[in-house]
């Protein structure tokens, strides 16, 4: 049965990832925005809806601790195993627009996060601030993206009506979530069948489970040459990771930082950060070589914590 969890959360994470970027394309016609302004907030927070769910979930529970280890881990997945599994797959080309505004407030984020993890708790009065600076920047992002307008191969790719691109995004998240929900199942009892310990199922079954829809989003796009939305997906899972799921999460209860958080893990994360930002800002993409770079400094860091 746990085989034909992980089976059926692998169909449904494939055919999420492929309505989702459909309609993430069909939207930006819709609206007249840049389909990499739609790949940052409708497909890059849409896909972190697991994400919210668990770090909600655990300061419900009174495990604030858990909230880090979600917040951080995942960005740290989206950079070196998402990014680097599609441009595995298929080289990502770089735009102009991936190198401006949103990947710089990207960088903030992290930062002011590492900033963060310094003090012991995380106060409500922090949180506040980070989602003042989420609406403030979806304010800019969404000014600026109806000046740009979607390109014109956008309005010639996808022209569908509202009511299937409503479907195709609302059916596209759902099948993520529940996709990445059974893999997840399947595959933990799988690896615990195997003799995998506890700590590796943790650090990667569980893990990266919350990330599997961007993974699926992200794979998606780069096999359709959708390198705006493979990049925009990730980029907004980040951001809003930090600025809207940890601002929340603290709101809720206050967040206590671990010590290991302050030294090893939020510098990784602001790390592998900075080194996509490098890359988006100086290279025109983000070939094979680079993406099995990125692979093996994600397994690394796995196997550092076992």
């Amino acid at each position: 049965m746990e085989y034909l969890f992980a089976l059926a959360g692998l169909v449904l994470l494939y055919f999420g990832g492929e309505w989702l970027v459909r309609g993430a394309i069909g939207i930006s016609h819709k609206l007249g925005l840049p389909a990499f302004l739609i790949s940052l907030t409708i497909v890059g927070f849409g896909t972190s809806m697991p994400e919210l769910l668990v770090s909600l979930k655990a300061a419900a529970s009174g495990y604030p601790g858990i909230v880090l280890g979600n917040v951080v881990g995942s960005n740290i997945a989206n950079i070196l195993l998402i990014i680097g599994l599609a441009a595995f797959i298929a080289p990502i080309q770089v735009s102009r627009d991936m190198s401006g505004r949103d990947s710089t407030i990207m960088v903030i984020s992290a930062i002011v996060l590492v900033g963060a993890l310094a003090f012991e708790t995380i106060t409500p009065l922090a949180g506040g601030g980070m989602l003042v600076a989420l609406l403030a920047y979806l304010i800019v992002a969404y000014m600026q993206g109806r000046k740009e307008g979607c390109s014109d191969s956008d309005q010639q790719a996808l022209r569908l009506s509202t009511a299937r691109i409503t479907i195709l995004l609302a059916a596209g998240l759902a099948m993520l979530v529940a996709g990445a929900d059974l893999l997840v199942r399947g595959a933990t009892v799988i690896a615990s069948d195997l003799g995998v310990s506890n700590a590796i199922i943790g650090l990667t079954v569980v893990a990266v489970g919350t990330s599997l829809p961007e993974l699926a989003t992200s794979v998606v796009a780069a096999l359709h040459r959708r390198s705006d939305i493979a990049i925009g997906n990730v980029i907004g899972s980040n951001i809003f990771n930090i600025l809207g799921i940890l601002g929340i999460t603290s709101l809720v209860c206050p967040v206590t930082v671990a010590e290991r958080f302050a030294l090893i893990d939020g510098w990784v994360m602001l790390g592998a950060t900075v080194l996509l930002f490098g890359l988006l800002l100086f290279s025109r993409q983000i070939g094979r070589l680079a993406g099995g770079g990125f692979l093996l400094a994600y397994a690394a860091y796995v196997v550092s914590m076992a």
